[in-house]
């Protein structure tokens, strides 16, 4: 059997059994095709099983590295070689076929994406002045208390969908707001009286004010969508012409960073913005020096 062949059998295996989407297919057979192809180039023949059988970890490595020569990242290798791996273990399986040069290939480790923040004048309009989009004052008053909070307190969009009236930090209560986060895990984050003055605002025009009624409604009552809290933003930001990475994540991302700036340490910005390591909250110090080394290069003389 050829290598061709066994990879139409290995995709109608996909489909009919695995039961997988039509988009995964069709990801499958193309990374299949590529690493076949290239295997018919580097053996100087078509590949049948005894080829794939006999292959080695410096083969794997060159078409890796055939990938990367043609400007695929390393999420991308990622994904192709996650795909041969999952056809070698389905032959393993159908064919008797185990090849341990698999095991011997370290996967490539995509670099994660530093969280990308707004200046301090974008966030404030992102989160004060969002309520321009909207022609219903009870809407003005949701949105701006919302994306008030959000910069505000750092929360991401979903921990503040959930919160519920009983929630709501208000003028005179107490300073802090208890928030659940990822996992489950509660974390205690202060409140500004500028967000505790934009949520008494809103409740001012809340529909429902039960103590269990979700805090942020959308226009038919239940609980706000974080989809349409995405859409507000987006118009906004376009209307403005702020930047595209002007979603609500960024200012929760804008809020860790600003901190940062101001000069917080980290392992306060990790216990407010409830990361479980460290490591995630660190990410935020290589923004910070990304911005100073920037502001090196178009400030000194020599640079």
């Amino acid at each position: 059997m050829t290598a061709q062949e066994a990879r139409a059998l290995f995709l109608d295996w996909l489909g009919a059994e695995r039961r997988s989407s039509p988009h995964t297919l069709e990801a499958y057979g193309a990374d299949l095709a590529g690493f076949l192809g290239f295997l018919t180039n580097h053996l100087g023949a078509e590949p049948d099983l005894a080829s794939l059988a006999g292959l080695q970890a410096a083969d794997i490595r060159a078409w890796l590295a055939a990938l990367a020569s043609h400007g695929a990242g390393n999420a991308t290798r990622a994904r192709h070689l996650a795909a041969v791996r999952t056809f070698f273990r389905w032959l393993a399986r159908r064919h008797g076929i185990d090849n341990a040069a698999l095991r011997l290939i370290v996967s490539p480790r995509a670099k994660r994406p530093l969280p990308r923040a707004l200046s301090r004048d974008a966030a404030r309009a992102a989160a004060e002045e969002v309520s321009e989009v909207s022609h219903s004052v009870q809407l003005q008053a949701r949105d701006e208390a919302l994306f008030t909070l959000l910069y505000g307190c750092g929360l991401r969009i979903a921990e503040a969908l959930a919160l519920n009236v009983r929630d709501a930090p208000l003028p005179g209560s107490v300073d802090a707001l208890r928030v659940i986060g990822k996992g489950a895990k509660t974390r205690v984050v202060p409140v500004l009286p500028a967000v505790r003055a934009s949520i008494a605002a809103w409740l001012a025009l809340h529909p429902a004010r039960e103590p269990d009624a979700p805090l942020f409604v959308g226009a038919r009552g239940g609980r706000l969508n974080a989809g349409v809290a995405q859409r507000t933003l987006r118009t906004f930001r376009r209307q403005r012409g702020l930047p595209e990475h002007a979603t609500p994540h960024a200012l929760r991302h804008s809020f860790a960073t600003h901190l940062l700036e101001g000069g917080a340490d980290l392992r306060s910005i990790q216990d407010l913005l409830g990361h479980a390591s460290l490591t995630t909250t660190q990410r935020y110090t290589s923004v910070e020096t990304a911005r100073l080394i920037d502001v090196w290069r178009k400030s000194h003389p020599r640079a």
